[in-house]
């Protein structure tokens, strides 16, 4: 699977220090497609939802004990904390520590608990990653942040933000939200105004500018690995991939500039190399498509990846944050898909029909369909899945999550999806 013409993730090709970045922080930090943003309407209009509880006498109740804002001294830092999402708290933190020039809060691995803390103060008809977020939030609080970073859309989760807001301070949190939605598609000063309002005064304006040029830069070898990760990792022994990918990711925290980026993405991809065999001559290609946060994070799709490599198959993912958001074409992609495509169907919908094309023009053997339960814009996506599943021959699974932690009956549908493209494949 190739990446958009105008993305940089191919990871075959050497990242080169005068390669050429837009600088869309806008994009990268919130900037949404929202229809009632283009009709002109603003995000505080109508009612607002809360989740508080009132005591017998009318008043509201907390949900946690009451906290004492925390008083820092004149010269400490801001404590800034983001949602857990796959491996982009790299860049995360980048962000916070050089661009922001905050401290940054580190938050464990999602588990078990953190997806059912979210849900136990969720609507049940909200998505799967509205819960998986709320619960990084409450875990991020709890271990003293100030401030939490909103940056998701383009979907309705760019009006989350809010929700998620009301819901904590109803419990009784005190904390300030970086929210990106509110200020989605104002110029670039305004995001600056906002972060230096909420985070830091003191932000060098010039020294943020240079500092989101290597954390672009840095999110894009994140992806660029990835994207080889997914292809070899499944024709290598299991604990030598897994050490160097480790090893990778700890050399890019590392990293403070671009040369630096650079090098940690040179050394990674020469490790992954080093630790997995050269590919079969025609290995079980599967592609894997879907929405923004459901298809990439681990812990939201139940490891789904892993457990594909695990069966020896290549894999391909064109949804990331470099395709979505850094070096997204949406006219580029709906001109591939004008066959099926007549309108923009969603935030995450032209890419995921325009990669599932892609897939079955290059022969994958297969293609799995990642979603959250409800999540409209996919929905509307899988009929035109099915059609290209028919026109190209190609099967295509079908997965939906919500808040289920067991993966008993994922096995047992990926296992018979591998064994019925594994026979079709060997019948050709």
């Amino acid at each position: 699977m190739t990446a958009p013409k105008d993305c940089a993730t191919d990871a075959s090709t050497p990242v080169r220090a005068n390669d050429p970045l837009p600088l869309r922080a806008a994009n990268l930090l919130g900037d949404t497609l929202d229809a009632l943003d283009t009709l002109g309407r603003r995000y505080d209009e109508g009612p607002r939802a809360s989740a508080s509880v009132r005591k017998q006498d009318g008043r509201p109740a907390r949900l946690v004990t009451k906290r004492e804002r925390r008083k820092r001294e004149r010269h400490a830092k801001t404590r800034v904390a983001f949602f857990r999402y796959s491996y982009y708290d790299i860049a995360f933190r980048f962000f916070v520590e050089h661009v922001l020039n905050a401290e940054f809060v580190c938050l464990p691995e999602a588990n078990r608990q953190t997806l059912e803390r979210g849900a136990a103060q969720s609507n049940d008809f909200v998505c799967a990653p509205f819960k998986h977020i709320l619960g990084n939030y409450m875990e991020a609080l709890d271990a003293g942040a100030d401030v939490l970073v909103q940056f998701t859309g383009p979907c309705r989760l760019g009006y989350y933000g809010e929700l998620q807001e009301s819901i904590l301070r109803d419990m009784g949190y005190e904390f300030e939200m970086l929210n990106f939605a509110a200020i989605a598609g104002r110029p670039l000063k305004e995001y600056v105004r906002t972060c230096k309002k909420i985070v830091n005064p003191d932000l060098s304006v010039a020294d943020g500018i240079k500092g989101m040029l290597v954390a672009f830069k840095m999110i894009e070898c994140l992806d660029a690995y990835n994207d080889r990760y997914l292809d070899r990792a499944g024709f290598g022994e299991r604990a030598d991939v897994d050490k160097a990918r480790a090893a990778f990711f700890e050399r890019m925290g590392q990293a403070t500039t671009r040369h630096e980026v650079e090098a940690a993405f040179q050394a990674g991809i020469e490790d992954l190399e080093a630790t997995t065999e050269p590919l079969p001559e025609s290995p079980i290609r599967i592609g894997i498509v879907g929405e923004y946060f459901t298809a990439v994070d681990p812990q939201s799709n139940l490891d789904v990846e892993r457990k594909l490599l695990d069966m020896k198959v290549s894999l391909a993912r064109a949804m990331n944050i470099t395709n979505r958001n850094i070096r997204y074409n949406e006219p580029e992609l709906r001109r591939e898909v004008a066959e099926y495509v007549e309108y923009d169907t969603g935030p995450t919908s032209t890419l995921t029909i325009a990669a599932a094309k892609r897939y079955a023009e290059e022969g994958f053997d297969g293609i799995v369909h990642l979603k959250s339960s409800g999540c409209t814009p996919e929905i509307d996506c899988m009929p035109v899945l099915q059609r290209i599943s028919r026109d190209y021959r190609i099967p295509v699974l079908f997965l939906s999550y919500d808040s289920q932690t067991s993966d008993t009956g994922l096995d047992t549908r990926l296992e018979a999806f591998y064994d019925m493209i594994a026979m079709r494949k060997a019948a050709r």
